[in-house]
């Protein structure tokens, strides 16, 4: 894993924004009160460590949460400003509608609210799917020494049987 960057004022965005067009979902700022929702949601389709990425992504005003729906239910969503400021994600959506570009629309719409806030780039924090946002807005290995803001995060580890 590795970070990246994303200029923002690229005319990648441009073109990313064109291959959204048509999604067949919703895609929005959270509001507030939908918070429990999306955790819990996040908490069953992803992990304990991206509901406390929601959570502070949820604090700011606006919230830097975006979801997405289709036919009124929560199929994905996309975080910024949650671990660090001007980073993207975490971002996730649902097995059964990966495929259907809901991904890439929630990337755009999140880098374009970030924009709109002042940021001109973003850094995708240990980006595991490398190859699909070079190839969707043009993004770039930040060097590094195997070095990242994730390098010494708390992991739980799991406890003895019988404790």
């Amino acid at each position: 894993m590795m970070d990246l960057l994303v200029n923002l004022y690229s005319r990648q965005m441009d073109i990313l924004k064109a291959r959204t067009e048509g999604v067949g979902a919703s895609i929005r700022v959270a509001l507030p009160p939908e918070q429990h929702i999306i955790k819990d949601w996040v908490r069953a389709h992803f992990s304990e460590y991206w509901v406390s990425e929601v959570s502070a992504a949820m604090a700011h005003q606006p919230p830097g949460c975006l979801i997405a729906i289709v036919d009124g239910q929560l199929v994905g969503f996309a975080c910024y400003d949650a671990t660090a400021r001007g980073f993207f994600g975490p971002t996730g959506v649902t097995e059964d509608q990966r495929g259907k570009n809901i991904g890439l629309a929630l990337f755009y719409h999140t880098l374009a609210a970030m924009k709109a806030q002042g940021y001109a780039y973003a850094v995708i924090g240990s980006a595991g799917p490398v190859d699909f946002y070079v190839n969707a807005a043009g993004a770039m290995p930040i060097p590094s020494d195997k070095e990242d803001i994730y390098q010494d995060l708390l992991r739980l580890k799991p406890r003895p049987e019988g404790n």
